[in-house]
């Protein structure tokens, strides 16, 4: 297990690097050995995004998602459990959920659990990702390699199961992308909405949830104004989901993700779309990721940012 995991290591490491130092392994251009202030910034920011994408509790990890109903469930990988995980004990423990949303988790003994860290003892109180007041509650197992989190999805709870040997992870091919474009990075317009106002976003379950919706951005490409509602996660950044003329055929078919920062005094914000990213859906079954609003579909070709993943067989092939 120790020489896999160095395997592993390694390779992610290599993935990281190539990033920065091969754009060609990912966009089968020429590698250029000169880049400018502005292409680098770039290329960090793509090295950063593979370094997150496969950390051992990154997307790429994921191995399960099990929604959980009202009452208590036996949790592990034996096919005697309600809850049945594709990695662990046997028999990890007993998971209740209460009509008023309250979770608990009562280990089983000699199963190796620990919460946040810490060796379990006793029936613990779990706090799910809806709680924004106190942090989600992670209990990890087979020695800390393996673990899962509650989230929270409208009124539902689930169980999201991470590995970081999962083969999604150590043998992860890669991000491709469209070639580094300074004109697709934009001087952007804030138009701000009442305060307080909400969109409704649809996820890829066709869960509907509304979400903090501050306002939109307005930028011009060829003459033409674009423009997209951004909602706010939380973190005081724009986010923004769209879909443009590359959906479903260069790029991820149902949407793409970026982030801008608030405006500047003067209504001002920066949309770099070469900084537009997939998002978990492209790379895992087990994400619930929201979709684009009607109005951020875009009547234009989007060529800047991540293409569509790789997959397995089209790695070897290219």
């Amino acid at each position: 297990m120790k020489r896999m995991m160095l395997s592993t290591s390694l390779g992610l490491a290599a993935l990281v690097v190539g990033a920065c130092s091969q754009e060609s392994a990912t966009t089968g251009a020429p590698a250029r050995t000169e880049r400018t202030p502005y292409e680098m910034q770039i290329l960090e920011w793509r090295a950063e995004r593979v370094k997150e994408l496969t950390k051992p509790v990154g997307w790429l990890s994921l191995v399960g998602m099990h929604w959980l109903d009202v009452g208590s469930t036996r949790v592990g990988s034996a096919t005697d459990n309600g809850t049945r995980l594709a990695v662990g004990p046997p028999h990890l423990g007993v998971l209740k959920l209460t009509r008023d949303g309250t979770l608990s988790f009562t280990p089983e003994p000699g199963a190796g659990v620990a919460i946040d860290g810490q060796p379990a003892a006793g029936t613990v109180r779990l706090t799910a990702d809806g709680d924004l007041a106190t942090p989600q509650t992670v209990v990890s197992f087979n020695k800390g390699d393996a673990s899962f989190v509650v989230i929270n999805r409208g009124d539902r709870f689930a169980l999201r199961v991470r590995d970081a040997l999962a083969p999604s992870r150590s043998s992860f091919a890669g991000i491709r992308y469209f070639e580094i474009d300074p004109s697709f990075r934009f001087k952007a317009r804030f138009n701000a909405h009442k305060p307080g106002s909400t969109i409704e976003i649809i996820n890829v379950l066709g869960m509907v949830e509304p979400m903090v919706n501050p306002g939109t951005v307005t930028f011009e490409k060829d003459g033409k104004a674009y423009t997209l509602e951004a909602v706010d996660e939380g973190d005081h950044r724009l986010f923004l989901m769209y879909a443009d003329r590359t959906s479903g055929h260069d790029s991820y078919p149902a949407s793409r993700y970026l982030y801008a920062e608030y405006p500047d005094a003067q209504g001002n914000t920066i949309v770099d779309f070469n900084k537009g990213y997939n998002p978990p859906c492209a790379f895992t079954d087990f994400a619930t990721c929201p979709l684009p609003p009607l109005g951020n579909r875009l009547d234009l070709a989007i060529t800047a940012g991540e293409k569509k993943p790789l997959k397995d067989d089209a790695a070897v092939a290219e």
